[in-house]
Parts: C-alpha cells; sequence; structure tokens
C-alpha cells in the first residue's frame, strides 16, 4: 500500500500555489463545531484558543510566497456545518488563506469534480473522499497532469464566480 503524505508534509514542499475546492454542505462532527451549535464562540483576542497547527502550517507557507486560496461550493440556505464553517473561517484568513464562497446555484453550469480536493503548484493533486454523511473515508493522490489540469481549471472557474469571504452573507 502507498503512503500518502499527511498535508503539513505536501503544503512544506510547496512552492508557489496551493488550492482547495470544497464541495460538501456537512462534513463529519467534531467537538468544535458542536460546540459552535451549543452556543460557544471562539473569543479571537485570545489566539492561543483558536490557532492550530494548520494555521500556522499555512502562515510558514504564506510567509515563503505561496498563495493559498479555498474554494467552498455551497447550497442555499447553507447547513449548520456551513454556517460554523464561514463563522470559523476567521482562522483560516489570519493565517492567510484567501477564501470564497460560491452558492450551488451560480454554480450550475459548471463542470465540477465529485470529490473535495488540494492541488499544489499544479503538479499534485490530493483528492479527499468522504461518505454520504460526510465522515472521512480516505485520500489519495494524482500526479496525472492532464487530470490535474482540469480540476484546477475548475478550481479557477468557480474562484472567478466565488464570492470573497467578507463579502458573502451566510443564508
Amino acid at each position: 500500500m502507498i503512503s500518502i503524505p499527511e498535508f503539513a508534509e505536501l503544503l512544506a514542499v510547496t512552492a508557489k500555489t496551493a488550492v482547495h475546492l470544497e464541495m460538501r454542505d456537512a462534513y463529519f462532527s467534531n467537538p468544535r463545531f458542536e460546540a459552535w451549535r451549543n452556543g460557544e464562540r471562539i473569543d479571537w483576542d485570545d489566539r492561543s484558543a483558536w490557532w492550530r497547527p494548520y494555521h500556522q502550517d499555512i502562515a510558514d507557507a504564506v510567509a515563503r510566497g505561496v498563495q493559498v486560496r479555498r474554494a467552498r461550493v455551497v447550497s442555499e440556505p447553507v447547513t449548520d456545518y456551513i454556517a460554523w464553517e464561514h463563522y470559523q473561517t476567521r482562522a483560516n484568513i489570519e493565517a492567510g488563506e484567501q477564501v470564497r464562497w460560491l452558492p450551488r446555484r451560480q454554480a450550475w453550469d459548471l463542470l465540477l469534480p465529485g470529490s473535495d480536493l488540494w492541488v499544489f503548484d499544479d503538479q499534485l493533486m490530493r483528492v479527499h473522499h468522504f461518505a454520504g454523511d460526510g465522515e472521512w473515508i480516505s485520500k489519495e493522490l494524482c500526479d496525472d497532469r492532464a487530470v490535474i489540469t482540469q480540476h484546477a481549471a475548475a478550481f479557477e472557474r468557480v474562484w472567478e464566480r466565488a464570492i470573497p469571504h467578507d463579502e458573502y452573507e451566510i443564508k
């Protein structure tokens, strides 16, 4: 069985760009989401309360010149999970990610991938597979240039239409 590098390892060797396309309206539950659902909110003044190793990996990549972009295609009205993601995206922004949102009804004429993915430097793609209920199933790597080019182009089409995070209002 081939070992798939962790995200941090892939990002650490990325030189120019890392793009992430998210297609789901709900993902696996986690304690931070459940706390938010129960009314707990992040103390944004206490960075230690919300800054995670992921955020540091992004900040390190951005500091060395990597452009990190995330586009989320979402149904409206949004699910609780997407509302929580929107709320906590401030942490991604603080780390240096650029984030945009595209309502699914505005993406109907785009040919989009069936799975979430990351594309690193237009050279390598990490695909994420989830079950219908949002539980994590697996990940795989793709280095087929033709496939990566198609998926990177799909990301760019979404990015062009998507709404910057600070302008997107939850509906």
